[in-house]
Order: C-alpha cells, then sequence, then structure tokens
C-alpha cells in the first residue's frame, strides 16, 4: 500500500490555486496567472511578535506574493489594551487588508496578541482559496517552540520588544532560519556582538528594518567632498522622541497579570519582576531593562543609511551625555530623583570618532524630548528655524541642512544654494522587503544586514551606557570595554535569568 503523502502548506497553497485545472498541462506561472510564485519559491516566515507594530507591517508585508506567513508567535494571546498613534489605526489596516470593512467592529480599544495575528492571517489567505478558509498558520506563545516545531520556515520576523531581539535572532540563526528584524539588533553592546558573530558563523540572511536607501545623503556626501562646506566637524541629529510616557522609576503597585499574557515568557531573559502595564506595549522603549530609548527608536532611521553612505566604519570613540532630572516632594521637602532604570525625559549625547576612510575626526550629536542645537545665525538672518525633527552637516566653511533621514538637503543660508546642483541620484525603486526577501531566496546578505550595522549599532547603544554612568565614556571598541570608567563596563551586558544567558 502507497502511504499517502503529507503535503506542508506551501504546496498546500499552491494545490488550491490549481485545483480546478489539476488535469490541464501548462507552465505554473500560467496556472498561477501575473505574478504567480510557486509554493516552493516562497519564503516560509515565522511572524514574532503581533504588537501594534508586527500587526501595523503584517497588513502591507502579507500581499508580497514571495512570502508566506506559517506560523505567529506572541507571549501575549489577546488583549485590547495595546497604545498607537491611533484608536482605529490598526483596525482599519486589516479591514483595508482583507477588504472586510465590519472585522472588528466588536472590539474596543487596539487589538493586539497572537490570537489577532493568526485570524489576521488564515483570514487574509484564506480569501483566494474557493472554500474562503484557510488554517494553515499555526500560534505560539514561545518563540523557542516555535523553532522547535516549525521545521518548514525559511526565514523570522522579530517584532517584539528591544530586549528579546537578540535572544530571538541567536536562536533562530542557530536552527538554520534567516532572520529580518526591527531595530535595535540588540540592546546590549554584548549581545550584539553575540548576534554577529553567530551571524557570520551560521551563514544566514539577515537584514535590520532601519536600513533604506536616502539620496539625500548621497548628495550630502557629494558636497562634503567637494568641499562646499569645508572640513567636516560635525554631524547633528534630532528627534522630537520620546512619543510614549517616560517615567523615572519602577513603579511601586502591582496590577495582576492580564489574561493571557504569560510574563515570564514576556521577560525573557530580564530578572524577574512584577508585571505593571508601564512596562509593556508601546513604552517598552524607555526602560533600560527592555528599550534603548528614543536614540534606538529614531536613531537607526536616520543613521544606518548615512553611516553607510559616509563610510563610517568604526563606531564612536568616546560618548557624553546629558539628560533631564526631575525632583520629588517628601516630607515637605524636595529630593533629587536618581533615575537608575529609565532613560530621561530628553537628552543630549556627544559622540566623538576618529578619521574614518573619506572623513576626518569628527562629531555626532544626538538630541530628543525636544531639546535641538541652536539655531545658526545664518538661518535666524532669514527668519527662518529648525522643524521637530531633522539633521545638520557643520564645516569650518559652512553648514547643510536636511531633514531627519537626510531628505531634502539644502545649504546654510539658502543664498549659497544659487549654482548649486541639488540633482538628487535616483534610486533604484526596490523596497526594503524586496530587497531582503530576494537575499533570503538567495541566501545572500541584503544591504541591511547585521555583519554592516556594528558601527551604528554600538554607537547607539554606548550613549545609553554613557547616560548611565553619568560621565563621558571611552570606548576601546577593538576590546569591547570602556577603559575610563571600569564600573560603566556593566553596562555594556546584562544580568540573565537562569536559562536565558546569552
Amino acid at each position: 500500500m502507497t502511504t499517502p503523502k503529507k503535503i506542508n502548506r506551501r504546496e498546500f497553497l499552491g494545490s488550491a490555486a490549481t485545483a480546478s485545472l489539476a488535469f490541464t498541462v501548462v507552465p505554473r506561472h500560467v496556472l498561477g496567472g501575473p505574478g504567480y510564485v510557486a509554493p516552493a519559491d516562497k519564503v516560509t516566515l515565522g511572524y514574532i511578535g503581533c504588537g501594534t507594530q508586527g500587526l501595523r507591517e503584517m497588513t502591507s508585508l502579507i500581499s508580497n506574493p514571495e512570502i508566506q506567513i506559517v506560523a505567529v508567535c506572541d507571549p501575549n494571546k489577546f488583549t485590547t489594551d495595546y497604545i498607537d498613534w491611533s484608536l482605529n489605526g490598526i483596525r482599519n489596516n486589516i479591514r483595508t487588508a482583507l477588504g472586510d470593512k465590519s472585522w472588528g467592529e466588536g472590539l474596543k480599544g487596539i487589538p493586539g496578541g497572537r490570537d489577532i495575528g493568526q485570524e489576521f492571517v488564515q483570514k487574509y489567505y484564506g480569501k483566494s482559496l474557493p472554500s474562503g478558509k484557510y488554517k494553515g498558520c499555526t500560534s505560539y506563545a514561545d518563540f523557542r517552540e516555535l523553532l522547535e516545531k516549525e521545521k518548514d520556515i525559511n526565514a523570522v520576523k522579530i517584532m517584539t520588544p528591544d530586549h528579546l531581539h537578540a535572544t530571538v535572532a541567536i536562536a533562530s540563526m542557530k536552527k538554520g532560519k534567516h532572520v529580518v528584524t526591527h531595530k535595535p539588533i540588540a540592546n546590549r553592546i554584548h549581545e550584539f556582538r553575540v548576534t554577529v558573530d553567530v551571524n557570520r558563523k551560521t551563514g544566514q540572511s539577515t537584514h535590520l528594518l532601519a536600513w533604506s536607501q536616502r539620496s539625500g545623503y548621497d548628495l550630502v556626501k557629494k558636497w562634503i567632498k567637494e568641499g562646499l562646506i569645508g572640513t567636516l566637524k560635525e554631524i547633528h541629529n534630532w528627534s522630537n522622541r520620546p512619543v510614549w510616557p517616560q517615567w523615572q522609576a519602577n513603579p511601586a503597585d502591582t496590577p495582576p497579570v492580564p489574561g493571557g499574557l504569560d510574563w515570564d515568557l514576556w521577560l525573557g531573559p530580564v530578572p524577574h519582576r512584577p508585571y505593571h502595564p508601564n512596562y509593556t506595549h508601546n513604552v517598552f522603549r524607555g526602560w533600560y531593562d527592555f528599550g534603548g530609548g528614543s536614540i534606538a527608536d529614531m536613531g537607526h532611521y536616520s543613521l544606518f543609511p548615512l553611516f553607510l553612505t559616509l563610510g563610517i566604519d568604526t563606531p564612536a570613540i568616546s560618548a557624553e551625555a546629558y539628560g533631564t532630572t526631575t525632583c520629588m516632594i517628601r516630607d515637605n521637602v524636595s529630593v533629587g530623583v536618581t533615575n537608575d532604570v529609565a532613560f530621561p525625559l530628553s537628552c543630549v549625547v556627544r559622540f566623538k570618532f576618529q578619521a574614518q576612510k573619506e572623513l576626518p575626526p569628527f562629531e555626532l550629536f544626538w538630541y530628543d524630548g525636544g531639546i535641538k542645537p541652536c539655531v545658526p545665525e545664518e538661518m535666524a538672518a532669514e527668519g527662518k528655524s529648525f522643524t521637530p525633527e531633522g539633521m545638520m552637516f557643520v564645516g569650518d566653511k559652512g553648514k547643510i541642512l536636511a531633514g531627519f533621514r537626510g531628505e531634502n538637503p539644502s545649504l546654510i543660508p539658502e543664498s549659497r544654494m544659487k549654482g548649486v546642483s541639488a540633482e538628487v541620484p535616483a534610486e533604484s525603486g526596490r523596497s526594503g522587503n524586496e530587497l531582503w526577501i530576494e537575499a533570503f531566496k538567495n541566501n545572500t546578505q541584503p544591504p541591511g544586514s547585521f555583519l554592516y550595522a556594528g558601527p551604528v549599532t554600538e554607537t547607539i547603544l554606548l550613549g545609553a551606557v554613557a547616560l548611565r554612568a553619568r560621565k563621558k565614556v571611552e570606548y576601546d571598541y577593538a576590546s569591547m570595554k570602556i577603559t575610563n570608567v571600569p564600573e560603566a563596563n556593566k553596562f555594556l551586558t546584562r544580568e540573565y535569568r537562569q536559562g536565558w544567558e546569552i
């Protein structure tokens, strides 16, 4: 007797799409029609993290015919207590993707969790089947179980809070999976180093989603090489983040863990502490244990493509940080709050760099929480000021002003633009998703590979070290050591919960 062949999910979709033509011998691309991708040629994806940003990006990624989401994972089963930029944004994105204006009409609040992720995936893929139903997406609370059981996935996408990025990426690559992750790759320099080491040893394809084509930086580089601002001295980058409540101490109350949330899994490598909503959805970014602050949230978008374009291939050699302070009233006396647990409401970080291949030694200044550099006199004379987010390049003979991510660069003052070419090189027109998917299919490294992110990642994370040390820290990146403040080396790593060591 012949044993019936078990078909996997890729084959299932292929067979479902061609069932009505099963007895017709024609090419597969004809069976599927324009844009058809054979199931065996798809990137099968495990989607880890179904919070607001995870679901938002899922609604656009799922329509790409080159990928198939076969499993979702989140330690939270389902709640409607998520925090987002708008009350109905996630709901409306899912409605648009499904073509169903009634989806989620009974939900109150902002939904998230693995149940929502699984429901969305199965409803979306079900649209293309005669039955209208699809049950090929598995749901997990623990990413380790997903990696153990889902033998046919090619890759994972990591959309968890920052403190789990390295842990999930390392485990995934060791299981032979390609990895695409949201920023940062890790929120400790030690964890980043281990992640990249595993990347090199396993040879898996990796991609940091903060990568993007930024032709404005090409123009900035051109102007610097042409000497329009003289010798580059400083780069200033400012953001209006944080756009979440930024606490200055751990909460004292201990509310119950919501039903359906596995708090231990959410904590992952971080030592146990009582659950509190101030740690979780969206707001995790503000805590040293769980996030990377505003600079990790937004600085990767502006600085990763900048470093790649300008050829900055070593991290900062020092960082000096200043953050806002606050006080509390205790027994009618105002006393200062010593904040050892969370990023400040706003900060300024000054990074110093050694000479690069095409750049002299320079300084990079990061500002957040509404702080900006002083408006240059040349701009003030024209009655102009800075936008809430932006970037400025300062040389000994001039300045360049650009958008936060290098958009629309212009010489300061604008009168200097007369006769200067501002033609921006054409971009390829291919999205970041297209590039990493193609690389994953070909087992190559996309332009946003972890292997290229060392200088920017270590620089950004060094800023957090300086904030926590409250001193200027000098960094020997070759030995991965703070050389002038030995006690600050503890901030390069973390205390790990037993069984979660990296």
